[in-house]
């Protein structure tokens, strides 16, 4: 025997295959709440939980309706309903999303050509779960806390599929900094760096989202750590992780002080800015030397995308030094993700990782708080404003949240 049971104007959400208590139990127990039926089944509150999670029936989220380098040209804040989780996914409430210097890439439509808009934005969040479906619940249940790396985080709830997430013990943003960042760092230094004790190591952009996390993994493998900084404050923080050298480039001349100071060269360089940064990584490495490019976040905001760089002489450049050029994207190396994960939350419990967060407090209008600071917070980074992860609390917690 199977039961199917509706929710919203017919929509069929699962069905309740054979007979027996459990079957007969679900039919006795049908609320009507908010409109929105809710199947209470014998075991637990495992599919939605609105009244003890406050499920609205619309939501606010974050679109790419047209495709633009400019982040605000591009998306557009819609009022939607809110989503219901098929079998092995489930409904997540957003507390925080983090910004990302790709979102600009995402919403240009440079990833994937083949994606025509509207889609959503947004990759990765972290909040409760208030639904999910029923293959999910054999090992999520209401209540339980997750961060996730997926498309469509910038809304205030989001349908994840359960393979996507990682559970986490509190809803604290600091977690939010490992899914991209720390990832993209831990990964890329352990499979291309190739970093041996006592090498020099340079970081740009050092006191951002993922470079605070590529100079703490160079430090901990015994490497000399330069990282380059725009400002005073920015150079105080990367003391406190471990830099050895922070160079705010702002007030010193870099390329000077890397002559001067480190005239054997770069053993490896994690870099993120691109263009002119780029070149002068190239100029210092050393022999043997390993140049890492994770980004170039200087052309972003341009309509190509792609930065100048003297391209012409670098075939000789790399030959002279026996030196190399590698690309990290992230994507591709999801293989050693979950190794990844793993290793830094325990980093992080046991106080040997620092997950520093933006959250705009020093920002000019203040806080980032909703989803229409996304805007403000994508701007604050490309400004260089940052120190930490930039991050975006999407909702406050609430008196009936279970967090």
């Amino acid at each position: 025997m199977s039961t199917s049971f509706l929710l919203r104007n017919g929509k069929r959400v699962f069905s309740v295959i054979g007979g027996g208590c459990r079957g007969t139990d679900a039919l006795s127990r049908v609320h009507f709440v908010s409109r929105r039926f809710i199947i209470d089944l014998s075991y637990s509150t495992h599919f939605m939980d609105l009244k003890g999670s406050s499920i609205p029936s619309s939501m606010k989220k974050l679109v790419v309706t047209k495709l633009s380098q400019n982040f605000r040209d591009a998306v557009a804040l819609q009022t939607v309903p809110v989503p219901t989780p098929g079998d092995g996914d489930l409904l997540v409430r957003n507390r925080f999303v983090g910004i990302n210097a790709s979102d600009i890439n995402y919403s240009a439509g440079r990833y994937d050509p083949s994606v025509k808009p509207p889609f959503d934005a947004g990759f990765e969040g972290i909040g409760e779960v208030v639904g999910l479906g029923l293959s999910a619940s054999a090992r999520y249940t209401i209540g339980d806390t997750v961060a996730y790396f997926a498309d469509g985080a910038f809304a205030e709830y989001t349908v994840i599929p359960m393979i996507k997430t990682v559970p986490v013990p509190a809803v604290k943003p600091e977690f939010l900094t490992l899914l991209l960042s720390g990832a993209t760092a831990y990964i890329a230094m352990k499979r291309l760096g190739d970093l041996v004790k006592g090498e020099t190591v340079l970081v740009t952009a050092a006191a951002g989202g993922t470079g605070q996390f590529a100079v703490q993994f160079a430090k901990q493998a015994g490497c000399h750590v330069v990282g380059t900084c725009s400002s005073n404050e920015k150079a105080g923080f990367l003391k406190t992780i471990g830099c050895d050298r922070p160079i705010n480039y702002t007030s010193e001349d870099l390329s000077t002080t890397l002559r001067k100071e480190y005239p054997q060269g770069l053993d490896v360089v994690y870099e993120s800015i691109g263009g002119r940064m780029f070149d002068m990584a190239v100029n210092n490495l050393a022999n043997k030397g390993r140049l890492i490019v994770i980004g170039f976040i200087s052309a972003y905001q341009t309509a190509s995308g792609v930065p100048t760089v003297k391209g012409g002489t670098l075939p000789m450049k790399l030959l002279q030094k026996s030196a190399s050029v590698r690309g990290f994207f992230l994507p591709h190396f999801l293989s050693d993700y979950k190794e990844a994960m793993g290793s830094m939350m325990q980093m992080f419990a046991k106080g040997k990782l620092v997950c520093e967060v933006d959250c705009g407090d020093m920002a000019p209008e203040g806080h980032f708080m909703g989803l229409e600071s996304v805007f403000r917070a994508v701007d604050y980074m490309y400004a260089g404003k940052n120190v930490g992860k930039v991050v975006v609390e999407v909702t406050p917690p609430s008196l009936d949240s279970k967090l």
